[in-house]
């Protein structure tokens, strides 16, 4: 409930956010906040890691319906994930911007397989990704890719599509398009290539 208050107030402040203000927020008192963190440094990180986690994400991707067209399955896709990465960029940046540098990373633990071990940013990716094959598989046998493909696909052209400086001839792919895109490629007949 209190990270929950505060991360609109920390993409908006940044560290500069005061611990009464998300108290107000929250609506509780400031003691409260200092009973659930030792500090405002670790409430600063409890916001990072709400920003950066994909529960949320996951969440909205498993709530889809499968028997949408896949065309509208993945624009939903799209348009949640963006919103994940607008939310986790505003969050991070305002922190940032506003001096909360803390390296906080931990050496990720060895694997009993031997494989190397993972970090949460690959665990998050992965996590994503099968979430996104998931909504894609129904449509299979329709696919000259397997679902597995189509999905890094997906992921690729969406982590890519940043803004570019010069108005909006350069902006961004709307989700319509990077599906579009996706499913149909540029050309105006693919059979003429």
């Amino acid at each position: 409930m209190i990270v929950a208050a505060a991360l609109p107030l920390v993409a908006e402040d940044g560290a500069a956010v005061t611990t009464s203000r998300i108290a107000r927020a929250a609506g509780i008192g400031e003691a409260t906040i200092f009973r659930a963190f030792k500090d405002k440094e670790e409430l600063l990180d409890a916001c990072v890691a709400e920003a950066v986690g994909v529960d949320h994400v996951l969440r909205e991707l498993a709530s889809v319906p499968l028997d949408e067209p896949l065309p509208a399955r993945l624009t939903e896709a799209a348009e949640a994930l963006c919103a994940h990465l607008e939310r986790m960029g505003t969050v991070v940046g305002s922190l940032y911007a506003s001096g909360h540098r803390r390296d906080r990373l931990r050496s990720p633990e060895a694997r009993a397989d031997g494989e190397p071990p993972e970090d949460g940013r690959t665990r998050s990716f992965r996590a994503l990704q099968e979430a996104v094959v998931e909504l894609i598989e129904p449509d299979r046998e329709r696919l000259r890719l397997s679902p597995e493909r189509v999905a890094a696909a997906f992921l690729g052209l969406l982590f890519s599509r940043l803004p570019a400086p010069g108005g909006p001839a350069h902006a961004p792919l709307t989700p319509e398009e990077l599906i579009s895109v996706l499913l149909h490629g540029t050309l105006t007949d693919p059979g003429s290539a």
